[in-house]
């Protein structure tokens, strides 16, 4: 079953299942994020779930085409549906990262976006969707590979998102595959409250320069959104975190 929900005030329509694999903010913030950068000429979009993180893109203007690139046959449809319905240019890839980056794209970007699995395998509780199950729990490793092999040259760039309480992890294991953060943005969901997310964008570069932007704060109070995120987002999305 499938519902059909609106980004951005209705500016993108977005088919997706009615339960388990969701969008969430999450990767509208990331989207944001990644806009926040030099505008792209080719963007790819890993773990491209039913687009919502590469539509936005294309629809912040921050890009002029997209590929999207997921392994699981239901949401890649749901991914092309999407595409064609907003008009906008790219191309939708199934494949699945571990076992490697669809030849056609390597060195073919100049920004890649992904909003990975939260939770290494074996780890978190089980969840009863099984694409819920797959979308939330995985190794980082492919998709860091997969970046590695996309970008093209070093002034390109890539915006990960990623829980801050593994922000260690995720800055190790990118600097393995010669990736290192040059930007970062720590997501509160109050002021008061510790960090749950990180935005960081990677280049392959030489190490230092990292800076750190100001916290980006959820809710100015219980139900009530802060005015960065009511710009961010526009309108309220399909689904609720």
């Amino acid at each position: 079953m499938l519902t059909k929900d609106a980004l951005f005030g209705g500016a993108i329509t977005l088919w997706q299942p009615a339960r388990g694999y969701r969008v969430n903010i999450d990767a509208l913030l990331l989207a944001a994020f990644a806009a926040g950068g030099r505008r792209a000429r080719r963007t790819i979009d890993l773990g491209a779930g039913v687009g919502a993180i590469g539509l936005s893109l294309l629809h912040l203007r921050a890009t002029d085409r997209v590929a999207f690139v997921e392994r699981e046959p239901d949401l890649t449809i749901l991914a092309r549906r999407n595409l064609k319905a907003s008009g906008f240019t790219g191309t939708v890839h199934e494949a699945d990262l571990s076992l490697g980056l669809p030849p056609s794209l390597n060195q073919n970007a100049d920004l890649v976006v992904a909003n990975p699995p939260y939770f290494e395998p074996e780890s978190g509780r089980p969840r009863a969707e099984a694409l819920d199950r797959r979308s939330r729990a995985g190794a980082i490793e492919p998709f860091l590979t997969a970046t590695a092999r996309a970008l093209d040259g070093t002034r390109a760039r890539a915006a990960f998102a990623y829980p801050a309480r593994a922000l260690e992890h995720l800055l190790r294991s990118a600097a393995e595959h010669a990736l290192v953060a040059k930007r970062l943005r720590l997501v509160h969901a109050r002021i008061d409250a510790e960090a749950r997310l990180a935005l960081v964008e990677f280049r392959r570069a030489r190490p230092g320069g990292l800076v750190v932007e100001r916290p980006l704060v959820e809710w100015a109070a219980s139900g009530k959104r802060t005015p960065e995120i009511i710009r961010l987002l526009g309108h309220r999305t399909g689904d609720r975190r």
